[in-house]
């Protein structure tokens, strides 16, 4: 790690179900220098999670109160439970030099992208619209009225598709995390873009 410089902050974004979550599981281990960003949540654990490592589980009132007080750096309503990312942690890490990954969806990402001028956005696309409809079918975990509002809000995600640096499409998921690696690695960069990132302290949404 290489602490006379700021890390840089990456935001991995795409459809429920798109696999985002099993890629940063493959990809994460081999880089230590690279974090992930646990989010604060209102909804409740699913079978297996476990508060504070795969987010801290908070009620509606907390999360409102982490809201007035400006504690988040992003934060989103999906599916009708809310989303956070802490600030103060993701500020002291690229602080020390490493390099954060935040998995947040397109709405979250959008947040930062204005707040965090040199954030790097990947976003992870399914093979197609009916692949993706597949796997969320098949992890049994929604009703059909839910797949069915999902697949909506997926069409309306990959809408944003031009406003990210780089785009993954996770049809075979070895060639997807090598991708993945090598962009978290710094061997594949948006041009433009400078190495460390600082975010201004605008209000949130």
């Amino acid at each position: 790690m290489n602490k006379t410089s700021r890390g840089r902050l990456f935001v991995v974004s795409g459809p429920s179900g798109v696999g985002k979550g099993t890629l940063l599981k493959l990809v994460l281990p081999t880089l230590p220098n690279v974090l992930y960003s646990i989010s604060v949540t209102t909804r409740p654990p699913r079978l297996g999670e476990v508060d504070g490592r795969d987010y801290f589980f908070v009620t509606d009132e907390q999360f409102k109160r982490m809201i007035e007080d400006g504690e988040f750096l992003e934060w989103a309503n999906v599916y009708g439970h809310m989303y956070g990312t802490p600030r103060k942690w993701v500020e002291e890490k690229l602080a020390s030099g490493y390099d954060v990954v935040l998995e947040i969806d397109v709405q979250g990402a959008m947040q930062v992208k204005e707040r965090c001028k040199d954030a790097i956005l990947i976003l992870i696309l399914p093979p197609s619209m009916e692949e993706l409809q597949r796997r969320i079918t098949k992890r049994a975990l929604d009703s059909p009225e839910e797949i069915e509002r999902r697949m909506n809000k997926a069409k309306w995600e990959i809408s944003f598709r031009d406003r990210f640096d780089f785009q993954i499409v996770n049809d075979d998921l070895n060639r997807a995390a090598g991708e993945l690696r090598r962009i978290l690695l710094g061997e594949v960069k948006p041009s433009g873009r400078k190495k460390g990132v600082r975010c201004n302290n605008g209000a949130n949404r």
